[in-house]
């Protein structure tokens, strides 16, 4: 793409261009558009190398040893083997690969442009040199560009220079291509944050011509460290596989000790070994991963980094905002207080149905944009003293900009002061944004007679604390502490009725007083208080209440005052314990110099932090990460990234969050509700607990033939499975079952259960023991099976044949038959969710389906030593396959009845 023949310069408000000729100029020498990209490892690659290689090893040597033996059909029936086992490894890694690959292409960030004089959004990746992009306040710089305009733009530099000061940045003559990047402040970079202020800057370079794609061209090659749940499969799987080689070397000395050849019984012992190595856990956990992921996307919560998805699960305290998470986030302005008056406000949400009233009557204001009547002078203030907009057109509004100062855009409509006509005769200057210490924000601007004025709004507190002054009916008098009393009084009354509420103040300045805004902001004279309502979400009080049940408890971080988040607090249910303990509500002033242990009671005894500042929200999470809680917190703005940063989950909003909320945190909620950061703490015990089914299957199912060997060879009898029946098993009953379960629905008690220590290892002792009498049991009645065969048919000639097939049926059945008992631990397999994973009916369908043509095929019966089956064979077959169920289900049932004595939220998994 080339830069546009004309382009614009400046904020919304400037019409100022830059030629062609003088753009070419400023982008000569610069690079295409292309930016390597960030060093995506490939995570199966990692995960399943260590196994892949050795199972491939392994079968190299069987095959081997069943050609020096003469065995030419079995030797190259395991070749067939390593091809198809490599076959399926890849097509499971294509799988997850693509899954993965797909959620990504939802992640990609935005950034905002002037483009045909009109600003527009579009994705970052999309900006090209000549662009003018539009900076401000929590945004990530798309490219490198030349700064044209600024209000105090501060850029965080860090990410590059290493320095963490915020670095101030203006309209500069071009730097010197080899000054430090510090000492650029004409120059905005790709991967930086604005920290404050906003600007324009025109695009000059993007891709591998910015200062970050030459750092990119570094590590590109470079890979990342495992994640915690690799690392604790990875450790699995090791100490498994060293169980197993363990167990198969034992396998065969005994049966050397009980006289069987030396090749046949290495050969056994190495397929034994291939059968029993869980190599396809790692790849079927990543699909599971992968697979959960996108099931979350499609709940709007887009998971950017896969330990989250851990972490989600075993959540014990989610921090959560006030404003646009449990409430609507669409704020309607319902009272103004000012002077001695109250005026009312009807209408809902950004539409302008409704007016104002005095008194229960229609107010009745003058025309006159300039007006000094004071509800006039209130909305003003209150339209001007802000960045938002709304745009009105036949499909809706569309807004942009805090939903605090939209509904006073709205106010302003309503009382028939377009902002349009307002910014006409009060044309804005200066400003000082919204600052989080101060809680307040100002404007600066010229009036029709050229005077100056600034006017203020913040919370209440801080506007009085910076007042001398105040306006009455009967003009402007000095601000006595009575005074200010009555109206920090006023305020709290508001704020206990769930209003949010600001203050409203204003100044007139010297024309050729020239300081920076914030030092002008003082003497001011306060105009008075508007109230405004923000309802509570559909769905919140009902996931509230869910998450109790889950054992989470909710804590609302918020900068809204104390009365107004305590009363939706108490609307939602979380200022008290199920016992009726009630918890605290905290003002940011209690928190004051606090040590490590003080933190960690306020942290046990508050579910709301009021007024807080982001340095609290940061001590909050660490103060409940040393009492031993998983936290998820949620964020949007600058001020939110260090503390989405430490929490064990940051969740970022997606519709009203910051870039750098969004590159800080691990999960992006893109329609910004609390309902969907729960669903996707559901999903992520769904996740964790589908990763717990198939270890659950696959080591049963693995122990079960290491087991039903070994019994046979302690009891003297012939080895019940042939090598290629061992393999074939290996294929079909643990692959395709195993797949199904990581596609298994939630459980309808997923979220009625503890949350998981993600601290604990997958394979605990409990755990363990389960996997252990399951598959012993299994093996029991394969070699039940074996042993009633053998004495019907013989131990030798046609008749081994005959029971090593029984054997082989029963033992494949069986396992198949497993996968619906370990779908739960405790829950029976004849429940209402017997039908709800089509996936596992239609693994089972195809299994046995293939175990079936292992008997009744020819061309399979002569490769895997089987035979046809009686009506006895069979009957012996599934009445020894079904067996196991009956005792599993009774176990289950002594589960339950323990369970049900047990209160919600400490029952066990």
């Amino acid at each position: 793409m080339t830069a546009p023949a004309h382009i614009p310069v400046g904020d919304g408000d400037a019409s100022a261009g830059l030629t062609a000729s003088a753009a070419a100029a400023l982008l000569q020498s610069h690079g295409p558009n292309t930016l390597p990209p960030a060093p995506q490892r490939s995570l199966l690659a990692i995960v399943t190398g260590q196994f892949r290689s050795l199972i491939v090893a392994l079968l190299v040597v069987a095959s081997s040893i069943a050609f020096l033996v003469h065995d030419v059909s079995e030797g190259l029936a395991i070749v067939v083997v390593i091809l198809l086992n490599a076959l399926i490894g890849t097509a499971t890694e294509w799988k997850a690969a693509r899954a993965l690959d797909s959620l990504r292409q939802q992640q990609r960030p935005l950034a905002r442009v002037r483009r045909d004089g009109h600003a527009r959004q579009i994705p970052a990746s999309d900006v090209v040199p000549g662009d003018l992009v539009l900076l401000s306040a929590g945004d990530r710089v798309p490219a490198d560009a030349r700064v044209m305009s600024s209000a105090n733009l501060q850029v965080d530099e860090s990410s590059l220079t290493g320095e963490s000061l915020a670095v101030l940045k203006h309209s500069a003559p071009p730097a010197d291509p080899s000054a430090a990047l510090g000492d650029r402040p004409g120059v905005v970079h790709t991967g930086t944050t604005v920290l404050a202020g906003r600007g324009t800057a025109l695009v000059t370079a993007t891709g591998r011509a910015t200062e970050l794609g030459h750092v990119g061209a570094l590590i590109a090659a470079l890979t990342e460290r495992e994640t915690p749940l690799e690392a604790k499969l990875a450790q699995l799987g090791r100490a498994m596989l060293a169980l197993v080689l363990a167990l198969c070397a034992v396998i065969v000395v005994a049966g050397l000790l009980r006289g069987n050849p030396l090749l046949p019984m290495i050969e056994v012992g190495i397929s034994l070994a291939i059968a029993a190595v869980p190599e396809g856990l790692l790849a079927v956990t990543t699909m599971t991963l992968a697979l959960g992921m996108q099931r979350m996307a499609r709940m709007k919560a887009l998971v950017r980094r896969l330990p989250a998805v851990e972490a989600l699960g075993s959540t014990t305290v989610i921090c959560t905002d006030k404003t646009g998470t449990l409430t609507q986030n669409q704020m309607t302005v319902r009272v103004l207080l000012v002077a001695e008056r109250q005026i009312d406000v009807t209408g809902q949400g950004y539409a302008l149905a409704g007016e104002l009233q005095e008194s229960g009557a229609p107010l009745a204001l003058t025309t006159a944009v300039s007006s000094d009547d004071p509800v006039r002078l209130a909305i003003r203030i209150g339209a001007l003293c802000g960045d938002a907009s709304i745009t009105r057109s036949g499909d809706g509004e569309a807004v942009l900009g805090d939903p605090t100062e939209v509904a006073l855009l709205v106010l302003a409509d309503k009382a028939g002061m377009p902002r349009h006509d307002l910014e006409a005769a009060f044309v804005r200057t200066a400003e000082s944004p919204f600052d989080s210490l101060t809680k307040r924000m100002h404007t600066v601007h010229r009036t029709h007679d050229g005077s100056r004025v600034l006017y203020a709004k913040g919370a209440p507190s801080s506007i009085l604390g910076a007042c001398h002054w105040e306006l009455t009916a009967g003009g402007r008098i000095p601000l006595t502490e009575a005074g200010r009393a009555a109206w920090l009084a006023r305020n709290d009354g508001l704020a206990a009725r769930a209003l949010r509420v600001l203050g409203l103040g204003f100044r007139m300045l010297d024309t050729d007083d020239q300081q920076p805004v914030h030092a002008m902001a003082h003497d001011l004279t306060f105009v008075g208080l508007v109230g405004m309502i923000d309802p509570i979400s559909d769905g919140v009080t009902e996931t509230v209440t869910e998450c109790r049940r889950a054992g989470i408890r909710v804590v609302m971080i918020t900068g809204d005052q104390i009365a107004t988040a305590s009363e939706i607090a108490r609307q939602l249910g979380i200022d008290h314990a199920d016992d009726g303990t009630a918890y605290r509500a905290v003002h940011a002033r209690e928190l004051a110099g606090l040590d490590d242990a003080a933190w960690e009671r306020v942290a046990a005894e508050a579910t709301v932090f009021a007024r807080v500042t982001p340095e609290h929200k940061l001590q909050i999470v660490n103060a409940l990460q040393r009492r031993g809680d998983v936290v998820a917190m949620t964020g949007d703005g600058v001020n939110d990234a260090p503390a989405l940063k430490a929490a064990d989950v940051g969740i970022a909003m997606g519709l009203r969050g910051t870039d750098a909320a969004k590159e800080s945190a691990d999960i992006v909620i893109t329609d910004d509700r609390f309902v969907t950061i729960v669903g996707a703490v559901e999903q992520g015990r769904m996740i964790v607990t589908n990763i717990l089914r198939f270890i659950h299957y696959l080591f049963a199912c693995n122990f079960a033939e290491l087991l039903t060997v070994f019994g046979a060879i302690m009891l003297g009898w012939p080895l019940p499975l042939a090598v290629l029946q061992i393999l074939w098993l290996n294929l079909v009953t643990d692959l395709f079952p195993a797949l199904s379960l990581a596609l298994e629905p939630a459980a309808p008690g997923v979220m009625q259960r503890p949350p998981r220590d993600p601290t604990q290892a997958l394979l605990t002792r409990r755990f363990a023991s389960v996997i252990a009498w399951q598959g012993l049991l299994l093996a029991t009645c394969t070699l039940a099976a074996f042993g009633i065969a053998m004495q019907w048919h013989g131990q030798t000639g046609a008749g081994l044949a005959q029971s090593v097939t029984v054997a082989f049926m029963t033992l494949s059945m069986i396992q198949i038959l497993h996968t619906f008992s370990a779908r739960s631990q405790t829950a029976s397999i004849f429940g209402a969710g017997l039908f709800t994973n089509r996936w596992l009916w239609t693994a089972v369908t195809v299994s046995i389906a293939l175990q079936l043509v292992t008997v009744e095929s020819g061309f399979l019966r002569g490769v895997l030593g089987t035979t046809p089956l009686s009506w006895a064979d069979w009957g012996l077959v599934w009445g020894f396959a079904c067996a196991p169920v009956p005792v599993i289900e009774t176990v289950k049932r002594f589960k339950r009845s323990r369970m049900n004595h047990a209160p919600i939220g400490c029952r066990p998994g």
